[in-house]
C-alpha cells in the first residue's frame, strides 16, 4: 500500500445524495454532480455544477428535475451543455447559464435512465443512454427521438460506454452478467462481442483502457474488478480483489496505463495499478455511505472524485504516490 503527498477535499450536498460525479473537459476546476432525494427512492433529483477554485461548497448552479438523477455526461462541443439521466425513464439536456428548465427532454425509456455517455471521438456529436429496460439508445442532441436502439441483453443495463479509440463502438454492462460490444452503425445484427463479465452476479460498469483499445475493465457485485482482452475474452487478463461488497464503478487513468480507481458499497474509494504484485496501492475510507460515483481528471494526474450517500463529494489530489515503510 502507497501514501500520497497529496490532499483531500470533502463538498457537501445536503439533502441530496449523490449517484454521478464528472469533472468537466473543458475547466479543470469544474466538476458536475447527479443526486437525488431519500436515496433516489422518493422526491426530486438536482444536477449540481460546482468550482473546486472556490471556497466551501463551490456550487455556481443547481439544475432540478422531478425524479432522481442517476447519471450525467458532459457536452463534448458546448461546455455548458449535460446531459442527464433521470429515474423516470427521460434524459435531460440543461444549459447551465439557463439551470431553470432543461433545453431538451428525451422520452423513449420505459424504465429508470440509469446512464448517459456522449461519444469521445472527433466526428460523432452523439450521446447514449442505458436503461433498466435493458436497451441501449443513440441519441443526436439535435434530434427529439432516438437514431438507434441497441437490443438484446437480458437484463437491466447499468452502464454503456463509448469507445475512446474506434467510432461507432459502444459498450454496455448488465444484470443479466453481461459486458457487451455494440457497432452503432450495424445495430440490427446485435452485439459484436458477449462476455460473461460476473459468474452468477450483475455487471456494474465498464470502463476502456485509454492506451489499449482491446482492453477494457469491468466491475460487478461479485466485488471483484476485471480486465478483459476482447480478442480472447474467455478469461480476464487480471482480476483485482479488495472490496469487501459489490464494486459500483471503474474508472481507468487517463495518464498511466496500468492504473484504475474503483467506487464500492463497502464505503471505500480504491487505486489500482494491475501491474504490480499488491495492486491496491491506496484506499480512500472518507465516506460513511454507499459510494456511488466516480470519475478521474482528464487535466490534472492522480485527480479523482467520488460521490456518496452520505450526501458529500469527495475530491482527492492525490500528489505523488510513495510506499509505506
Amino acid at each position: 500500500m502507497m501514501s500520497a503527498t497529496g490532499n483531500i477535499r470533502l463538498l457537501h450536498t445536503p439533502g441530496h445524495h449523490g449517484y454521478s460525479v464528472k469533472f468537466s473537459p473543458f475547466s479543470p476546476s469544474l466538476i458536475a454532480v447527479a443526486a437525488g432525494q431519500n436515496f433516489g427512492l422518493s422526491g426530486g433529483g438536482s444536477l449540481l455544477i460546482m468550482d473546486l477554485g472556490l471556497p466551501g461548497n463551490g456550487q455556481v448552479c443547481c439544475c432540478q428535475w422531478q425524479d432522481g438523477l442517476f447519471d450525467l455526461t458532459w457536452s463534448e462541443q458546448n461546455p455548458k451543455c449535460v446531459v442527464t439521466a433521470a429515474g423516470d425513464g427521460s434524459i435531460q439536456m440543461w444549459n447551465t447559464s439557463q439551470p431553470q428548465v432543461p433545453a431538451r427532454v428525451y422520452k423513449e425509456h420505459t424504465r429508470e435512465a440509469a446512464c448517459v455517455d456522449w461519444s469521445q471521438t472527433r466526428g460523432e456529436h452523439l450521446f447514449v443512454s442505458a436503461s433498466w429496460d435493458s436497451t441501449i439508445r443513440l441519441w443526436d442532441p439535435n434530434h427529439q427521438s432516438s437514431l438507434v436502439t441497441l437490443a438484446g441483453h437480458e437484463g437491466l443495463v447499468y452502464q454503456a460506454a463509448w469507445s475512446p479509440h474506434l467510432p461507432g463502438c459502444v459498450a454496455s454492462a448488465s444484470g443479466d452478467s453481461t459486458l457487451r460490444i455494440w457497432n452503432v452503425r450495424r445495430p440490427q445484427a446485435g452485439p459484436s462481442i458477449v462476455v460473461r463479465a460476473c459468474a452468477g452476479g450483475e455487471v456494474l460498469s465498464c470502463d476502456w483502457s485509454k492506451y489499449n483499445q482491446n482492453l477494457i475493465v469491468t466491475s460487478g457485485t461479485d466485488c471483484n474488478i476485471c480486465g478483459w482482452d476482447l480478442r480472447q475474452p474467455a478469461l480476464p487478463v487480471f482480476v483485482l480483489q479488495g472490496h469487501q461488497y459489490p464494486a459500483r464503478q471503474v474508472k481507468c487513468s487517463p495518464f498511466q496505463e496500468t492504473q484504475l480507481a474503483s467506487v464500492s458499497y463497502d464505503f471505500t474509494t480504491r487505486f489500482w495499478d494491475h501491474s504490480q504484485p499488491s495492486p491496491c496501492i491506496l484506499a480512500m475510507e472518507k465516506h460513511t455511505e454507499f459510494v456511488y460515483g466516480l470519475d478521474l481528471s482528464n487535466h490534472n494526474e492522480n485527480m479523482l472524485a467520488d460521490c456518496a450517500w452520505d450526501q458529500s463529494v469527495g475530491v482527492y489530489n492525490l500528489g505523488k504516490l510513495t510506499p509505506n515503510p
